[in-house]
């Protein structure tokens, strides 16, 4: 980008936010989320649809351009889920680890026990909306497998549990939360999403 775009950021979740502004880097100028913005009822069932629900409020609010992005865990052996309903997997207060510890207790209750058998994929789509009402899309995905156990200390919400495949296709040796952040970036969901955004603003 030869100039550097100026976007809302419609999270609220500090994780999230410092995930997206290390991935974009400094070619985009992002602004704190207006503290006096109630929070946005994400009801939409896609990931897509709670991203626009996200951005459109954000635009409204301030008049600039918002970013917003959603992100779902797609778990092959629960039929898709948690999906849109990864952040609440648990509950509508759940924490990460609650989201983490139903997701081993569901898969162990099927008896999915094989990497084979508990193959997922994380999802993100990454949206802006202009105040003209004009929007930029790109999805973001990495398939991967879930870990019998969480393991590692970085990241945040499935991460001590999701181990990408490496470049040739097979299950990888390290989740997302042993990874560095710029190793976790390089491959992952939002990493992807976020960079073929960025493109898209040029």
């Amino acid at each position: 980008m030869s100039d550097r775009v100026r976007l809302v950021v419609a999270s609220a979740n500090p994780d999230k936010v410092a995930e997206i502004a290390a991935i974009l880097g400094p070619s985009v100028d992002l602004l704190a989320r207006p503290p006096e913005v109630p929070e946005v009822i994400e009801d939409a069932d896609t990931l897509e649809g709670n991203a626009r629900l996200k951005a459109v409020a954000i635009a409204a609010h301030t008049g600039l351009a918002a970013v917003a992005d959603d992100t779902g865990l797609e778990v092959d052996a629960l039929d898709g889920a948690p999906g849109v309903w990864s952040a609440r997997f648990a509950g509508e207060e759940a924490t990460y680890a609650d989201n983490v510890t139903k997701l081993l207790a569901e898969l162990d209750r099927i008896g999915a026990t094989t990497p084979a058998s508990r193959r997922a994929r994380f999802r993100t789509v990454a949206l802006v909306r202009r105040p003209d009402g004009s929007e930029v899309v790109a999805e973001g995905r990495v398939e991967g497998t879930i870990a019998a156990a969480p393991a590692g200390s970085g990241g945040f919400g499935y991460d001590p549990v999701f181990v990408p495949d490496r470049l040739d296709g097979r299950p990888g040796a390290r989740t997302f939360a042993e990874m560095t952040a710029a190793e976790k970036h390089a491959v992952s969901h939002r990493g992807r999403a976020f960079r073929a955004l960025a493109a898209l603003l040029v």
